[in-house]
């Protein structure tokens, strides 16, 4: 439940004093002073305020008057409402004569800001609560029914088809910033920093232009390093695989592929799965035919042939072309690699293998 506090009390006080050429007081549901221009009153108790709170309605005080009632001078005191609900007083020091219509004025104003605060903080905790709950939905497998139930309440409509797809940034403009960005132009769009540098996002809705996206974050000022793309997930049982799968190529692009920008699951799926158990020894095999060619390769030359020959599926021309290179210099290439790696290219397993192990083998700087 919204409740006033000092800074708010204080706000309406500095505002109300900036016009008005007397003191201001701003006390809570208990008559205590959270807020005046008489600094030495704060923390204390308001016997008008209390008079205010014990009969609901603007209580006068002449010279008088003030002289029966502790710690109270002359003026008006105003109760403050918010959607009915009466949460403090409001008061100004002076004849009430003078005072009457002004203190209704400020009222009006002080009344207007404390509607915006509680909006504010509804808000705020509105944002918190989604984000705690899109945490929950994509890491954890308990309670799922309460908990789309929940986000259903909460507008999340988590019955859409959602595309995973994980960002990391360096420098530029930070996650609060990208995800109001992602959101304003995605509607719907489900939106978690699950580490400090990188930002989970659901679009709903099929796969989208990957690339066309980043150029628009760049010319946005957005600084994206890297972005992993899953498929689209019907279900939330999906949408966690497809969260996994996205951190696993985000691990996968940053220690093997630095240099690329976009990695989609379509095109990675097997090296990712494959990078998530990298600490098995048995994956050691099919690095050791590769580690074979490298020990030979000082200027790097096969393993660059190499590369280029899984790039394009085993395809001579293309991948001669690609390397710039005659057909012939590819094919002594490739049976050099053969020769030094134990392992025959133009076999299914041979190839297999190589192309396993360049998967696997972090790019050269």
């Amino acid at each position: 439940m919204f409740e006033l506090d000092h800074d708010l009390a204080q706000d309406i006080v500095d505002r109300a004093m900036a016009i008005l050429p007397c003191n201001v007081n701003v006390m809570d549901s208990q008559g205590l002073i959270l807020g005046s221009g008489e600094p030495e009153r704060i923390n204390t108790r308001h016997e008008g305020a209390q008079l205010v709170l014990a009969n609901g309605r603007n209580v006068e005080i002449d010279a008088q008057a003030a002289k029966c009632l502790k710690g109270v001078q002359a003026g008006v005191n105003l109760p403050l409402m918010l959607d009915e609900r009466l949460i403090g007083v409001l008061g100004l020091t002076g004849d009430p004569e003078q005072l009457r219509t002004s203190a209704q004025l400020v009222r009006m104003t002080a009344e207007m800001l404390l509607g915006q605060r509680r909006q504010q903080v509804e808000q705020q905790w509105r944002r918190q609560r989604c984000d705690d709950l899109l945490a929950l939905l994509l890491g954890s497998s308990g309670d799922s029914q309460r908990l789309l139930e929940e986000a259903r309440q909460l507008g999340l409509k988590p019955q859409l088809a959602r595309t995973p797809c994980l960002l990391e940034w360096t420098g530029g403009q930070g996650g609060d910033s990208l995800a109001t960005w992602l959101m304003g132009r995605y509607p719907d769009s489900w939106c978690v920093s699950p580490a400090p540098g990188s930002l989970l996002w659901c679009p709903p809705g099929p796969a989208f232009d990957a690339q066309r996206l980043l150029a628009k974050l760049a010319g946005a000022g957005f600084s994206v390093q890297r972005m992993a793309l899953a498929l689209p997930a019907d279900n939330l049982e999906a949408l966690r695989r497809g969260y996994r799968w996205v951190r696993d190529l985000v691990a996968y692009g940053r220690d093997v592929l630095p240099a690329e920008q976009c990695l989609t699951l379509a095109r990675y799926r097997l090296p990712a799965m494959l990078w998530r158990h990298r600490g098995d020894d048995t994956l050691d095999e099919w690095l050791l035919p590769l580690r074979r060619i490298i020990a030979k390769d000082s200027n790097g030359q096969l393993l660059g042939t190499l590369r280029a020959w899984c790039e394009h599926d085993g395809q001579s021309q293309t991948c001669a072309d690609a390397l710039g290179i005659h057909r012939n210099s590819l094919r002594y290439r490739m049976e050099r690699i053969a020769e030094l790696s134990g392992v025959d290219p133009n076999r299914l397993e041979g190839m297999l293998t190589l192309y396993l192990g360049v998967q696997l083998l972090p790019a050269a700087p």
